[in-house]
């Protein structure tokens, strides 16, 4: 496993799982689902998307960018649960607030391709990543696209760490594995993505 990357199994208790769910309930209530698109194809997401804090990751035509305001509805973004920024406090340990969590919605047959995240000039900042739902194949690997990748699940209530010389590693998710939690009422999977964009 590339140095840096941490996994934390059952970091969020059950009460707090459907606590956070609930608080993404009402970002999502406030700024709805999106399908953003690649950049010059415009081929659509698999997953759909949403974001609160400051900032907003988005992607289209024009490219991955963080934005204030929602790309369809022209509102901001809703400003980010407390207990998010619990979780940036307890795990990311960065001297600074995130100032974008990017929501990303899967449902059965949703994967998300290997990537790094490197829209951000606060490249020193982790990225903290929380699963809500269902199971998910995850992969992480190293700072090549072609380096050995490994595969872990990961389960409601979970956090992962990218930080350190992991910060730039490529990672995705496999697929998810239906079924396996009832914690979204239209079941399904909800990951989390807390981010520092901007530099300290």
């Amino acid at each position: 496993m590339i140095h840096g990357f941490r996994h934390v199994a059952g970091a969020l208790l059950p009460e707090q799982q459907s606590a956070l769910a609930d608080e993404i309930g009402r970002v999502v209530a406030e700024a709805p689902w999106f399908t953003p698109t690649m950049p010059r194809s415009d081929r659509p997401f698999s997953v759909r998307m949403t974001n609160c804090g400051p900032l907003g990751w988005v992607s289209d035509r024009a490219g991955y960018r963080y934005q204030p305001l929602h790309p369809e509805t022209g509102r901001p973004w809703p400003p980010m649960p407390p207990m998010l920024l619990d979780l940036w406090s307890r795990f990311g340990g960065f001297r600074a607030p995130p100032e974008a969590c990017l929501v990303n919605r899967y449902t059965p047959g949703t994967r998300m391709g290997s990537h790094r995240d490197a829209d951000e000039a606060e490249l020193t900042a982790p990225v903290v990543s929380i699963s809500l739902g269902c199971d998910a194949v995850f992969h992480v690997g190293g700072l090549a696209r072609s380096d050995a990748k490994e595969r872990i699940v990961l389960r409601s209530g979970d956090v992962c760490v990218l930080g350190g010389g992991a910060r730039l590693a490529y990672h995705g998710v496999d697929r998810i594995l239906p079924g396996t939690c009832d914690l979204l009422a239209d079941g399904g999977r909800i990951n989390l993505t807390l981010r520092r964009v901007s530099k300290v």
